[in-house]
C-alpha cells in the first residue's frame, strides 16, 4: 500500500452552504487528536511544506483546508477575517469533525483565534506561528516594501516566497532554496494558484484585522485553551513583536522565537519546529 503523503494525498471536496471546499486529508488516523492546517495570505494546498506536515502526519491525521474563492474551493473570496472563520466552521461540521486541534500559519492564525472563541469545545489546543491577535501593529502587511513584492507581475511564486519569509543570510538562502524544492516534490494533481481576486480581499480583511480599536488583552484573555507561539526574531511580514502580545495575553500560552529568521521560521527551522509542536501535541 503506497503511503499517503502531502505529495500524493488527493483532493477531495466537501459541499457545505452552497460552497465546494478543497481539502487534503492523510495521516495516522488511529493517533491523537486531528490537526486542521489553515494557510497564510494567497497560500494554497500546495504551500504546505512536506517537511512539517508528513512528519506531524506519522502522529495524528492532517487536514488542510482551502478556503472560499481560494485554488480549487468554490465561492466568492470573504472580505473579513469573521466570514474566513466562519467557512472554515463550516467545512469542518460538513466532514464532522467535532474536536481538533488547529494550527494556524499567519493569516491562518488570525482565524483560529476566531474559531477558538466562537467555538471553543471544537478546539483542543492550537499553534499559532507568524501570527497577531486582532489589533496588532503591523499585522495588516500592507507596508509598501511587502506590497510592491506582491503586486510584482514579473516575479516568479518561488522567488517571492525566497523574498518574504527568509533572512537575506547564507544559512537564509540556503533554507529558502530548500523550502521551495521541497513544495516542488508533489507528484500528485496540483492545485490551482490563487486567483486575482484573493490578494486584495485577504489584504483588506488582514488590513482591517489590524486596525481593530478594541482591547487586545481582554480578547485574549477569553482564548483559554492551550497555544503555542511560534515566529522568527525579525518577521517583516507579521512583526515579532506580536507574538511577544499573543504569548503575554492569552492565559495558556507558550512563546518559542527561533534566531535570525522572520516569517518562515517555520520552514528554516523545519525539523527543530516540529519537534517542538510533537511535543506540544503530544498525547492529545
Amino acid at each position: 500500500m503506497t503511503l499517503m503523503t502531502s505529495s500524493n494525498a488527493s483532493t477531495q471536496y466537501v459541499e457545505a452552504g452552497g460552497v465546494r471546499y478543497a481539502y487534503r486529508r492523510f495521516g495516522n488516523t488511529n493517533g491523537g487528536l486531528p490537526l486542521l492546517c489553515l494557510q497564510h495570505f494567497t497560500g494554497t494546498l500546495d504551500n504546505w511544506d512536506p517537511a512539517i506536515v508528513d512528519t506531524l502526519s506519522a502522529d495524528r491525521e492532517i487536514i488542510l483546508f482551502e478556503n472560499a474563492g481560494v485554488g480549487r474551493s468554490g465561492g466568492a473570496v470573504p472580505a473579513s477575517i469573521t466570514a474566513m472563520a466562519e467557512h472554515v466552521l463550516q467545512f469542518v461540521t460538513a466532514i464532522a469533525l467535532s474536536k481538533f486541534h488547529i494550527l494556524g500559519y499567519s493569516l491562518g492564525g488570525f482565524l483560529a483565534q476566531e474559531i477558538a472563541i466562537a467555538k471553543p469545545d471544537l478546539v483542543e489546543r492550537m499553534v499559532l506561528s507568524g501570527s497577531a491577535p486582532e489589533g496588532g501593529k503591523g499585522a495588516g502587511m500592507d507596508r509598501p516594501e511587502l506590497v510592491a513584492i506582491y503586486t510584482d507581475a514579473q516575479m516568479p511564486m518561488q522567488e517571492k516566497l525566497k523574498r518574504l519569509f527568509f533572512p537575506e543570510t547564507p544559512e537564509g538562502k540556503q533554507a529558502a532554496e530548500a523550502f521551495v524544492n521541497r513544495l516542488a516534490s508533489r507528484t500528485g494533481e496540483a492545485d490551482l494558484p490563487a486567483n486575482a481576486e484573493v490578494a486584495p480581499a485577504q489584504l483588506g480583511a488582514m488590513i482591517a484585522w489590524a486596525n481593530w480599536p478594541g482591547d487586545v488583552a481582554r480578547k485574549l484573555a477569553t482564548i483559554p485553551h492551550p497555544v503555542l507561539v511560534t515566529n522568527g526574531d525579525n518577521d517583516t511580514m507579521i512583526p515579532t513583536r506580536n507574538s511577544f502580545v499573543l504569548a503575554e495575553g492569552l492565559p495558556n500560552a507558550t512563546l518559542i522565537i527561533y534566531p535570525n529568521a522572520g516569517h518562515g521560521a517555520l520552514f528554516q527551522y523545519a525539523s527543530t519546529y516540529v519537534a517542538h509542536v510533537r511535543e506540544f501535541l503530544r498525547g492529545a
